[in-house]
């Protein structure tokens, strides 16, 4: 039989909690003010409509009209195209092998805020203390056990949460989407309120319109979109194969996308009014305290915690806990994907293949728990999204305008909606989208030929990057010739 959403709240809760993520909170915001601050929300937007929701509605119709994950559901479009789809989940895959590591920073910190363990020196505490940072990513050292147990702590938890695919999942998304979003409006509350706040905003959202001459915002633009959405992954194509036939289609991809985009803009503002705060309290300009990424979640806001007025515990549990259960739909969404394809290929069974999925993508990821594994997260993660997602999203576009009909697939996805999408869509999967991410998508090769990531050596740029996309290729190919069970 097979699985099927118990409601559309589910459905929507489940496309929601996989798209929103640790890339609304810490990656939107920085990426918007480094990209022209309030002008980056023009190729957001243009970015957003053009490719984010034309392909969310792409893979939510294909998903559904074939009723299959995405390697079978993008064969039905035409045959080769299931290497595509087997390509779209191991991108997922690798990408879940650091995502869940993060997480495992993550219930380390849970337990530290609870006596503010990283006392004043948040930095310090972080990589010296908590990492034991190396030199270089070739210096990889040993594993920090402490970070593996938070590694192996957030596998149980993902695989708790699929242990019987769209049923479960139905569930624990009422929880790990509905509290994240309480505990941010809380911070996004908490953060006006504090001396220095609209300092902050101001840096956030002052537009730099000359920074949209640079191939590198529309870069980041498409790249953010990619990612966020969870477009690229095979996700939203295996979510949507579990609808019934009935379900809307078009309303929901734009109800899914809104939501994200929506949650990211609003993230920014808790992040800025913060850090104006942090910048009053330390005499600081803003410019010096704004740090993406890691460092923005367990150093920036762990002194903002620390410096706060009153109920610094209670703060300090609450962010944490919206860094775990932000986290956690995204990372198992990206395993419930490639686990029920695999089932549906190989008629394997669900308990092997969670535990299988959990246990490989574990051990991979002690390579991030060594005191090297910074580096390596920061490389893989830069290949991830700037080479696999964007290929992935060309070659789905190139399968669905011209080696398919696509204008079959706009009429159907109509067929199933409240209201309906017109030919932009065509435009867009046909030509626009194809082309100005496919030139990004080259441009951005041309810069990696010419120097390597981040200043890294070319070997380790290699491994972590280059070499880890071809074999995803090379196992891609592998699954689609491998003998389907019957």
């Amino acid at each position: 039989m097979r699985e099927r959403w118990d409601s559309r709240t589910a459905f929507v809760l489940a496309s929601i909690g996989s798209a929103i993520g640790l890339g609304n909170i810490w990656r939107f915001p920085y990426v918007c003010y480094e990209c022209g601050g309030g002008a980056f929300l023009i190729p957001f937007l243009v970015a957003l409509l053009t490719a984010g929701i034309p392909l969310m509605v792409l893979e939510y119709a294909v998903g559904h009209k074939f009723a299959k994950g995405a390697p079978l559901a993008l064969g039905s479009l035409k045959k080769g195209f299931e290497i595509l789809g087997w390509f779209a989940l191991l991108v997922g895959f690798g990408i879940a092998t650091y995502y869940a590591v993060v997480m495992g920073w993550a219930f380390n910190y849970l337990g530290y805020s609870f006596n503010l363990a990283w006392g004043d020196n948040t930095q310090g505490f972080f990589f010296d203390q908590f990492l034991k940072i190396s030199e270089s990513p070739l210096q990889i050292g040993s594993v920090q056990w402490m970070i593996a147990l938070g590694l192996l702590l957030t596998w149980i938890a993902i695989v708790a949460a699929i242990w019987k695919g769209a049923r479960t999942v139905g569930k624990v998304v009422y929880f790990t989407v509905i509290i994240p979003w309480i505990i941010l409006l809380i911070f996004v509350v908490r953060g006006m309120t504090l001396p220095g706040a609209l300092e902050g905003l101001k840096y956030y959202l002052t537009p730099n319109f000359n920074a949209l001459m640079n191939y590198r915002v529309w870069l980041h633009a498409y790249s953010q979109v990619f990612f966020s959405l969870t477009i690229g992954f095979g996700v939203q194509i295996t979510y949507a194969s579990f609808l019934p036939k009935d379900a809307d289609v078009v309303n929901n991809a734009f109800l899914v996308s809104l939501a994200d985009a929506a949650t990211a803009f609003v993230g920014g503002f808790a992040v800025f009014a913060t850090l104006g705060y942090y910048s009053h309290q330390t005499g600081l300009p803003v410019s010096e305290v704004v740090q993406t990424g890691p460092q923005l979640a367990f150093v920036t806001y762990p002194t903002i915690i620390k410096l706060l007025p009153f109920g610094s515990v209670i703060f300090g549990v609450l962010f944490f806990l919206m860094i775990l259960t932000l986290g956690i739909d995204s990372a198992f969404s990206l395993v419930e994907a490639g686990a029920a394809s695999l089932i549906q290929k190989y008629k394997l069974k669900r308990l092997h293949v969670n535990i299988g999925f959990a246990i490989v993508a574990g051990v991979i990821g002690l390579i991030y728990t060594t005191r090297s594994g910074l580096y390596w997260l920061d490389v893989v993660d830069y290949f991830m999204n700037n080479f696999g997602l964007l290929v992935v999203g060309v070659l789905m576009c190139v399968a669905v305008g011209w080696f398919y009909n696509h204008e079959e697939i706009r009429e159907y996805a109509n067929s199933k909606s409240d209201f309906t999408i017109g030919k932009w869509w065509d435009f867009c999967i046909k030509y626009f989208t194809p082309v100005v991410v496919g030139i990004l998508f080259i441009t951005n090769v041309v810069d990696r030929v010419k120097s390597a990531y981040g200043g890294y050596a070319r070997t380790a740029e290699f491994l972590g990057g280059w070499l880890v996309i071809i074999a995803f290729v090379i196992v891609a190919v592998f699954l689609y010739k491998k003998k389907r069970r019957t």
